[in-house]
């Protein structure tokens, strides 16, 4: 009788694949060594931050004095994330268009676009939202704008590949009766995959609303400018108010999107 043949998962692996999964497991293994903290440090600063006098115990209760100031600037916040974001889902289509493979006019083109997807994905928009206040000055303008950035990176990438994933049968049929580009696109492309467009729009809103929030600590306007002044000040239980109120935000607006997933797609 012969031996049955491993399944699949068991199969074995050659040289080249031992080494990358060694390197790997060398390489984790020495970032938690390097980066992560030692476990003497970490119980310290577990005990100061639950002790009597300790951060906790500074932040509750939490002051209601100045709800309504923050409520507004939380206004302010979730303005800039839908500003931004709609801005840049509008921006993320035309880049992700130009970045297919079957759809872009020119393989040069392609990689063009590509680059500029991959390069406002990669650059994080803390940095981009410095950069915008050097351009236009502080406020939530230069918030609105770092969200844009972040977002057609962001948007750019996963509307690309859903096109490219798209059936090409409507496509090849269109094109074989002499559709415009354009007209495939409109047509066949979109329709096909407007579900994910229409997922991704909701996930690239939802992380809006959470970074926009941290781009006030550079002064891009929003919750983050009253945020990083409750801590500089040490009023720690208006912080705890404004993260309460930030969090609240945070999961209306994903609840929100998660009903309004359910019914379109």
């Amino acid at each position: 009788m012969t031996a049955a043949p491993l399944p699949p998962r068991f199969r074995k692996r050659g040289l080249v694949e031992y080494a990358a999964l060694l390197t790997v497991g060398a390489l984790v293994i020495s970032s938690l060594l390097s980066t992560a903290p030692q476990a003497d440090a970490l119980g310290r600063g577990l005990a100061r931050l639950v002790a009597p006098s300790g951060l906790l115990a500074q932040m509750v209760p939490p002051d209601l004095s100045r709800v309504d100031r923050i409520a507004w600037k939380l206004l302010e916040t979730l303005q800039m994330a839908v500003a931004g974001a709609a801005l840049g889902l509008v921006f993320a289509l035309p880049f992700a268009i130009l970045a297919t493979d079957r759809l872009s006019p020119h393989p040069l083109v392609r990689m063009a676009a590509r680059a500029i997807i991959a390069l406002f994905r990669t650059i994080p928009d803390l940095v981009w939202a410095i950069f915008f206040i050097i351009m236009v000055g502080l406020g939530p303008a230069a918030g609105v704008l770092a969200i844009m950035v972040d977002k057609i990176g962001f948007a750019g990438r996963f509307f690309a590949e859903a096109m490219e994933e798209a059936d090409t049968g409507p496509q090849d049929a269109l094109r074989a009766m002499g559709a415009s580009r354009l007209g495939i696109i409109f047509s066949a492309v979109i329709p096909a995959c407007l579900p994910s467009f229409t997922a991704t729009s909701l996930f690239a809103l939802e992380k809006a609303v959470r970074g926009s929030a941290a781009l006030g600590l550079v002064g891009a306007g929003g919750i983050g400018v009253d945020l990083k002044v409750a801590f500089d000040l040490f009023n720690y239980d208006e912080a705890l108010t404004i993260i309460l109120m930030l969090l609240a935000l945070v999961l209306i607006v994903e609840q929100g999107s998660g009903w309004i997933r359910s019914k379109l797609i």
